[in-house]
């Protein structure tokens, strides 16, 4: 392995410890309910908004102005229910050359995304976690101190298709986390099933596989040497050994094509791919941290990896809210609108478009507050107990939402008390991956997965 390789692709489950797992809560007779589009989407793109998003101000906007300080759009795409932020009219991006593309303001798009205004990251907590810390491991794991990640799920959850695919003499890449590394955790049984963590923005510099240049007997001597060490371990850590073997399989498999042409996404390459050349998806998505990662991420969507992590923006704006957010938004703005149109136009190796068969969606730790004010006395906000940091407006796109432009619960303009369904953080979590077929029936065994995206 190159010093490339190392530095850019770490396998998380390469060397984890055995360690027992925080007991799930047992129900009698519980079964995993499935959703109607269990299995129908091939793709998920998990986005962050990093540091806690004030998601009043982007995605329920049609509330007092003490939640959103900068007001409705003046207008939004017909057949759109949910609150409209003037935020999201931002386009300072918009070149005649994207506006031929077919991108747009996603207020005029907004009509292909689904709300959900009333999502709860602890439904059974007398009040919102506004804490960095503990907001952040609910986001990862569902659970404060949860010991899986949610991404970790997603790969053990595909465990049968992986191997059928296997077995089948077929490459099937893992989930990736282009971000925060807690979404991929897990130990036990879990471990190896723990996804890549790739920093530094792609596959650019990947070198060729060092195993097809080791003589065979190099090879043949480290294979045993795990295998010894593996037998002088007691049962129970062997797990480590086992994580560890599966991951180096993984990475000899996935050699050919970490160092194709088509992941190396700052190449400028000129040739289509699925539609778009990588030079195309620069002047379409830009060529920022988050920009870099949604072009990779749908390369990787090319070679059959199920779901992308990461993070985008820093919306921790405890000051100066007022004058950086609408700069910062139009960064997510192009992010959005760019993937309506790329997902769109862009043909799925197995038929349809990319929009057919993704999945994507905007969540946070928390949302935030200012308890009564447009900002806080430093022009930001802040967040605490109360239902501005407990609600997180979420939207989803892609082509398998049955109500597109809907508003799937709401809050009360006056003081966003929820006026129809509140949705779990984990019952989101388990929909998702409901949706890419993954067996959950292990995960959040007290929150269902739910139908009113796809319905």
């Amino acid at each position: 392995m190159t010093s490339t390789r190392r530095t850019f692709l770490k396998l998380t489950g390469a060397g984890a410890a055995a360690a027992a797992l925080a007991p799930h809560v047992w129900i009698k007779n519980a079964k995993a309910k499935q959703t109607v589009a269990h299995g129908g989407i091939k793709h998920l793109l998990y986005i962050r908004l990093s540091g806690g998003y004030r998601f009043t101000t982007g995605f329920n906007g049609d509330v007092a102005p003490e939640f959103n300080p900068f007001g409705a759009a003046a207008s939004r795409a017909e057949g759109c229910e949910w609150g409209v932020s003037a935020l999201l009219e931002g386009a300072g991006w918009l070149t005649p050359e994207l506006e031929g593309l077919g991108m747009r303001p996603v207020n005029l798009m907004a009509n292909q995304m689904t709300v959900l205004p009333c999502v709860d990251h602890e439904p059974l907590s007398g009040s919102a976690d506004g804490n960095h810390g503990t907001g952040l491991e609910r986001y990862y794991t569902g659970y404060v101190n949860g010991p899986v990640g949610f991404f970790t799920m997603i790969n053990y959850g595909l465990r049968d298709t992986i191997q059928a695919a296997t077995a089948a003499g077929e490459i099937q890449l893992p989930a990736f986390v282009l971000g925060g590394s807690g979404m991929g955790r897990g130990l036990g049984k879990y471990a190896a099933y723990r996804p890549p963590v790739l920093s530094g923005g792609g596959f650019d510099q990947f070198g060729v596989d060092s195993d097809a240049v080791i003589p065979d007997w190099a090879l043949s001597m480290a294979a045993q040497m795990d295998q010894r060490h593996k037998e002088r371990l007691h049962p129970q850590l062997q797990v480590s050994v086992d994580a560890y073997q599966e991951t180096r399989k993984a990475t000899e498999a996935y050699a050919e094509i970490f160092a194709s042409e088509t992941l190396k996404i700052g190449n400028n390459g000129q040739d289509p791919i699925d539609g778009f050349s990588n030079a195309q998806l620069q002047t379409i998505f830009g060529n920022d941290g988050a920009a870099r990662n949604v072009r990779l991420a749908l390369r990787l969507f090319h070679f059959g990896c199920p779901a992308i992590y990461l993070d985008q923006g820093g919306y921790d704006l405890h000051s100066g809210e007022e004058q950086a957010l609408p700069g910062r938004h139009e960064s997510l703005n192009r992010l959005v609108s760019g993937l309506e149109m790329a997902l769109k136009t862009m043909q799925h190796p197995t038929g349809g478009s990319y929009w057919d068969h993704t999945m994507v969606v905007l969540g946070s730790e928390f949302s935030r507050t200012t308890r009564g004010g447009r900002f806080n006395s430093a022009r930001g906000s802040d967040h605490g107990g109360d239902l501005a940091t407990r609600w997180m407006s979420m939207p989803f796109m892609g082509g398998a939402l049955g109500r597109p432009g809907a508003q799937i619960g709401r809050t009360r303009a006056s003081d966003l008390a929820a006026d129809g369904k509140v949705f779990s953080y984990r019952s989101v979590l388990k929909t998702m991956l409901d949706g890419l077929g993954c067996d959950h029936s292990e995960f959040f065994p007290a929150d269902d997965p739910f139908d009113d995206l796809f319905l």
